[in-house]
């Protein structure tokens, strides 16, 4: 017997030591990609390292003097206010409709006919590249654009007046939040899907038998037990969010216009980098990192509050 038992614990062993080795590469990638360009973004912050003309100006320590002209200069909470104001003005419409497709397709009373073709198709616009969405919206909503040309040929603009959307802080917002929408719409819509999947069905009898609607079902049941892919889904859309580059890049054309408006903390990130300051692009990195975590520590904070009451 106790042969027996020291066998099955010594092929325990075996397997465990198995998982180590199935673990190696994924450390090694973390190390070389990710943890060592983090300790070199966080050491080259404190130092001065810029190119001026010919001459090399640096590396020389300075200390938290990058630091503190970042939290001096203005711009920086201008900008990430910019990047906020338009990652809301895409997640609110994105989570309300991926929310309403995901209860639509996982409802089975609903039976919809070609299910599998639309969640393809929703889905499709998150393999096309960003740049690619962006050269597409600019086109479309130029001055010379056919979105001009329908508003004149429909009555709304006078012949041969166009409405420069680019030129306007609130129009321009919104032709990014939408493109990041449609971007993003149909990946969260999988992600909701999968966890309404996941929710045991003799719940949803239960109700239906006991009388309850469809929305108090939603409501009180599905929204409930989905809070764990929701905040998955909050923070992750949150952290894209604060990234977001490419496609505000592409359409004011890296200037963030009108007014700098549509300018957003990678885009201004870019600049540093840019111009080659290592220095201030290691310590805006930094800050954005700290950025990101206290917003990510608030959203747990809140909704942790909300599963006590």
């Amino acid at each position: 017997m106790a042969k027996s038992q020291k066998t099955n614990n010594s092929n325990v062993v075996k397997y465990n030591r198995w998982g180590y080795y199935f673990l190696i590469p994924f450390i090694l990638v973390y190390l070389v990609f990710q943890l060592i360009p983090l300790v070199s973004t966080v050491y080259n912050s404190f130092f001065e390292n810029y190119r001026s003309g010919l001459a090399q100006i640096g590396p020389n320590f300075v200390g938290l003097d990058n630091y503190i002209k970042l939290f001096s200069d203005g711009d920086v909470w201008k900008y990430l206010g910019n990047t906020l104001i338009m990652w809301v003005m895409c997640f609110i419409p994105q989570i309300i409709v991926s929310l309403l497709l995901a209860a639509w397709f996982v409802d089975t009373r609903l039976r919809i006919k070609g299910s599998g073709f639309f969640k393809t198709v929703i889905y499709l616009p998150n393999l096309i590249m960003a740049s690619a969405f962006a050269m597409l919206f600019f086109a479309l909503f130029s001055d010379g654009g056919p979105v001009n040309a329908i508003l004149q040929n429909i009555g709304i603009l006078e012949k041969g007046q166009a409405y420069s959307f680019l030129s306007h802080v609130w129009s321009t917002r919104t032709l990014v939040a939408i493109m990041n929408f449609l971007m993003w719409f149909g990946n969260t819509t999988i992600l909701l899907m999968a966890g309404m999947m996941g929710i045991d069905p003799a719940l949803f009898e239960a109700a239906e038998v006991d009388g309850a609607s469809p929305t108090k079902v939603f409501f009180k049941i599905t929204l409930p037990l989905l809070r764990p892919i929701l905040i998955y889904v909050m923070i992750t859309s949150l952290i894209g969010g604060l990234q977001m580059f490419d496609v505000p890049q592409i359409l004011t054309n890296g200037t963030g216009e009108p007014v700098q408006s549509s300018m957003t903390l990678i885009m201004y990130l870019n600049k540093h980098l840019f111009s080659k300051n290592y220095g201030m692009g290691g310590a805006f990195s930094v800050l954005l990192f700290v950025i990101t975590g206290i917003l990510s520590l608030i959203v747990f904070k809140i909704s942790a509050e909300k599963e006590v009451k």
